[in-house]
């Protein structure tokens, strides 16, 4: 396979591998899962090519692919990926898998439907982290948002309806301004292709009013602040994940949410770095009211499942906290928390899947004192609960780690309110462990629940040694992003723009006032 359609590869073999399940009878669901399953296997077997091809050092897009797709307006099949986009790639490509494993057993309606589902949501997903033109970039967003609002709304619980029909109007709401910001980008540059879009801007050849980039600003981050999501767009976050089954929260926790922080660090940022700074206190504060809020109501949820969705809530306020700290190492901090949250929040809800199989509730009271009969879920349970809460060693640790230093080199004030969310974080989740798995057995049905099997076994495993491998090789990740990660600020840096404005400012202020 020649390196150069290696991404075309990556992004378009879960979509032809749904030929594969269509030619397959509805109720053969055995090899309809396993040839499934092979798919993503194979599509996370190659992904690990890119890790091989890649160069740490360069801020290049690399595995480039251009082709002229449409001629007017200008549109193309432009792909790559940098540091950014890299691990996020990856985790889109191991999760899958890990979520069609996890749901092997408990999807019994519509099988095949619901592993299309999947694969089409993969190639979704792929192609927002690797698209380089923004109608390309859009076409995918947009694309990924119908498979999930399918997995919601028929394989969900007993609300689907209202959250999947809740998440797709949240979502379309800001797809629309993003839309109308790709447009308007497009009229003052002539092009949808984000590295000219960017060479343009920095060279002075495209410069935008003040006025032009805060509202561009404002429509890119309202879509991305929506999908993370930030207070006060997250209301309906818990509800989805609630009603999904556990490979939708798993995908939705782990890849999802991770597309408005990468939309924040891919466009917000190197686009409109004026907007950036001067929206920046503002965005800080909501950052950190959703650390502590999302943390706060966690701790009093009842629904064990709806606890792990607000947590989300939480951990996510961390990234884009780093995000608009303006701080080489807050942004690698970010980007690191991006990864560490999709594999230990997917962990938690492949583990509270886990425990609906048998008991067919998420509510805490019906639980207590499993570590007897689940001493391995138990186990597993404990060990990503503390990864969450960020125990060193583990992944959490280093990202919330390098977010808080970097904030605080610039903003005390910022940092030290953060910091509470880690002791919040580390409240709920334990305390919940607590009552669900110490204690006496409470409920008689409790007593004769069967702990984990092979299968469940070997996701667990799977998700426990990357957590490890996380916590105490980060080095081998972050090495790979920290030129992606400090090209943003170069990409920043906008001469012509701030000198003609600051002389202008200088030129009034020499003006006398003769009033």
């Amino acid at each position: 396979m020649q390196p150069s359609y290696l991404l075309t590869v990556l992004t378009f073999l879960p979509l032809a591998g749904t030929a594969a399940l269509l030619m397959l009878r509805a109720d053969d669901h055995v090899w309809i899962r396993r040839t499934a399953l092979a798919i993503t296997l194979v599509e996370f077997g190659l992904s690990l090519l890119l890790i091989r091809g890649f160069l740490p050092d360069s801020v290049q897009f690399q595995f480039g692919e251009f082709h002229n797709w449409i001629p007017s307006p200008p549109i193309h099949y432009h792909l790559g990926v940098d540091g950014i986009s890299l691990f996020l790639v990856l985790l889109t490509t191991f999760l899958t898998p890990v979520a069609m494993l996890a749901s092997w057993k408990s999807i019994e309606q519509r099988v095949r439907g619901f592993f299309v589902s999947l694969l089409v949501l993969e190639t979704g997903m792929i192609g927002v982290f690797v698209s380089l033109d923004l109608f390309l970039f859009f076409l995918f967003w947009e694309a990924m948002l119908i498979p999930m609002y399918f997995l919601i709304g028929i394989w969900g619980h007993e609300r689907r309806i209202y959250a999947a029909i809740k998440f797709i109007l949240y979502t379309m709401l800001g797809s629309i301004l993003m839309l109308v910001a790709m447009i308007w980008l497009y009229e003052l540059s002539g092009s949808f292709d984000l590295p000219q879009i960017q060479s343009m801007l920095v060279s002075g050849q495209v410069v935008l009013s003040l006025r032009t980039e805060l509202l561009l600003f404002a429509a890119f981050f309202l879509a991305f602040a929506i999908k993370v999501p930030l207070f006060p767009l997250h209301t309906w976050l818990p509800d989805a994940h609630t009603e999904a089954p556990t490979a939708g929260s798993v995908i939705l926790a782990g890849v999802l949410l991770k597309m408005g922080t990468y939309g924040m660090l891919r466009f917000c940022l190197p686009l409109f770095p004026e907007a950036a700074h001067r929206f920046a206190p503002y965005i800080a504060v909501l950052a950190i009211i959703s650390i502590i809020y999302g943390a706060l109501v966690a701790m009093v949820q009842t629904d064990l499942k709806r606890l792990v969705a607000y947590s989300s809530v939480s951990h996510l306020g961390f990234v884009v906290l780093g995000l608009f700290a303006f701080d080489p190492t807050a942004v690698q901090g970010a980007l690191y928390q991006m990864l560490n949250h999709g594999v230990s929040t997917g962990a938690l809800f492949v583990l509270v899947g886990m425990l609906y199989d048998r008991r067919h509730t998420h509510l805490i009271r019906d639980f207590g004192g499993l570590a007897t009969p689940l001493p391995v879920i138990a186990a597993f349970f404990l060990f990503v609960s503390l990864a969450s809460a960020g125990l060193p060693m583990l992944n959490g640790f280093v990202g919330e780690f390098l977010i808080l230093a970097g904030t605080f080199t610039r903003h005390v004030n910022w940092a030290s309110s953060a910091a509470i969310g880690i002791i919040l974080s580390a409240v709920y989740l334990l305390w919940a462990y607590q009552r669900v798995f110490f204690g006496d057995v409470t409920q008689e049905k409790n007593r004769a629940l069967l702990d984990a099997d092979r299968r469940e076994r070997l996701v667990l495993a799977a998700f426990a040694a990357l957590i490890l491998w996380m916590g105490i090789g980060s080095v081998g990740f972050t090495r790979r992003t920290e030129a992606s990660a400090r090209n943003v600020f170069e990409l920043m840096q906008r001469p012509q723009a701030y000198n003609a404005r600051a002389a202008l400012a200088s030129a009034r202020r020499a003006i006398p006032d003769v009033r």
